[in-house]
């Protein structure tokens, strides 16, 4: 389980390609370093990866070909910056809110609206999520646990703080852009459920 509190953001110093699979080498912040083993679960812009081989400050990880296809991850290239997280423990602070690392889809950033001290942002859904995305609930972007602003059809925003910009990449997130979506787990459970017993209710 993740909390969606981004502990750094990583630079990807290697990507070694493979048919229908990919090995990134990443460089994680020093503060993430006590204690990595293999084996161990780190978000990668809020995608769930294994350790697979570490070797001082540098981590490898594997990605399979589904999730190069679901996510971003697969457009990375060297120099490029992830979002990270280590998987929580128990007794750690819930500062966000709880994430699984499963990304459900990619969103497209459609607008970036600058304002004194503060970033909105404007994202586009891909169809089927947006019965999942209400007005002041949670959602995962790009690992980031935030607080939805306002919603529109496909389409909501997100408002960011200085403390967010500088933590994560979505600073330097433009319009056209595709980032990794996961839905609040329990507002998918609630929705999915109310649909499968208005449904059942229907046919009875």
């Amino acid at each position: 389980m993740f909390t969606g509190i981004v502990q750094g953001v990583a630079e990807v110093v290697a990507i070694e390609e493979k048919q229908d699979f990919r090995t990134h080498i990443v460089r994680l912040p020093q503060e993430m370093l006590p204690g990595l083993q293999l084996g161990a679960s780190v978000a990668h812009n809020g995608c769930c990866l294994t350790v697979t081989r570490v070797d001082g400050d540098l981590a490898h990880f594997d990605l399979m070909q589904e999730t190069l296809r679901i996510t971003n991850l697969g457009t990375l290239k060297a120099g490029d910056g992830v979002n990270v997280e280590r998987a929580a423990k128990f007794g750690d602070d819930i500062g966000g809110h709880a994430m699984s690392g499963h990304v459900m889809g990619l969103a497209s950033v459609v607008d970036v609206i600058e304002s004194p001290n503060n970033r909105t942002v404007w994202f586009e859904l891909p169809a089927g999520l947006e019965k999942y995305v209400f007005t002041k609930g949670y959602i995962g972007i790009d690992g980031i646990s935030l607080t939805i602003g306002v919603v529109e059809g496909r389409r909501f925003c997100v408002h960011l703080i200085p403390e967010t910009l500088n933590r994560t990449n979505i600073a330097g997130r433009r319009s056209g852009d595709k980032i990794n979506i996961e839905i609040d787990p329990q507002t998918q459970t609630i929705v999915d459920t109310v649909e499968r017993v208005l449904a059942q209710r229907g046919q009875a």
